[in-house]
Order: structure tokens, then sequence, then C-alpha cells
């Protein structure tokens, strides 16, 4: 059974989910253009560095540049974003984390869009940057956590 083509009827729905359960990881393929592609490779080294790919790969095929708003587009699990989505990729990291937990809880049928939502995919945004300072050896990366955090710390007051 291979994963389907798109995730939108609940036929769909329900063979990806079952493959998600069986351990299914995707490809991970990134499309655009050489400056966003690097920046996105980066990105994936840190989310690694994090231990947090293969939770990536089970929720995410695809990370595609784009001209318009950066966004998760559930039915063909893939992640648009923009060329500034990406130009920390830091940030870039916890934000693919956090739209993969966003397509976790589609894939579960949780409401995954909305307040209670959001705060509950950011938690997942912050717990990786959290686990990022504390797993790099790069201390320019771990000074770049910090401020995030602080950013996200600020923002939640």
């Amino acid at each position: 059974m291979s994963f389907p083509e798109k995730v939108f009827t609940g036929k769909e729905l329900k063979a990806a989910r079952a493959l998600v359960e069986q351990g299914y990881k995707h490809q991970l393929n990134v499309e655009g253009k050489p400056d966003f592609t690097r920046k996105v490779k980066e990105a994936l080294e840190y989310i690694k560095t994090a231990g947090y790919y293969e939770y990536l790969q089970t929720y995410i095929r695809n990370i595609t540049e784009i001209d318009g708003m950066t966004q998760l587009r559930q039915t063909e699990v893939a992640i648009w974003a923009n060329k500034f989505a990406v130009d920390n990729p830091v940030d870039a990291a916890s934000l693919f984390i956090q739209k993969a937990f966003s397509m976790e809880e589609y894939l579960s049928g949780k409401l995954y869009y909305g307040g209670a939502a959001e705060k509950r995919s950011i938690g997942k945004r912050i717990a990786f940057l959290q686990t990022l300072q504390e797993k790099s050896t790069d201390d320019s990366v771990k000074e770049e956590c910090i401020r995030l955090l602080d950013l996200w710390n600020d923002s939640s007051l």
C-alpha cells in the first residue's frame, strides 16, 4: 500500500493514518531556488540534531518554495514556504516542526486549526527549540534558540 497522492477524502485519510500508524516515513523532497533549498537543508540539519527528523518525515512529504503565504497544505502533505520563512534556518526548523504537528493532528482527526490547536502547535515548536538548544554543540545555534524562545515567551505574556 502506497501513501495517497492527496489526503482529502475519508478513504485517503484512513489509508494515510493506517500507514503512519505502521511507521511509514516519507522521502522528504525540497523544491525551490538554490538559496531556498540550501536554507531548508540547513534547517533540516538542525531538525536532525534535535532528533526530530523522523517525526518530520512521518508527517511531511514536500517543502516547496512559493511566492505567497507560508502554509501547511494538509491535502498535499506539504509545506509551502516563501523565501522569508526560511531566511533564519533555526526558526525555519521550528516552523517545520510546528507544521508537522498540525499535520499529525489532521491525520489523527483532531481539530488542527483555531486557537486551541494553534496553542498546541506553538507548544510543539517551543519544545523543539528547547531540545535543539540542549542538543546542539554550536554556540550560535544555542544563542538563536534562546533568542527565539525569549520572543515566544514575551509574546505569550
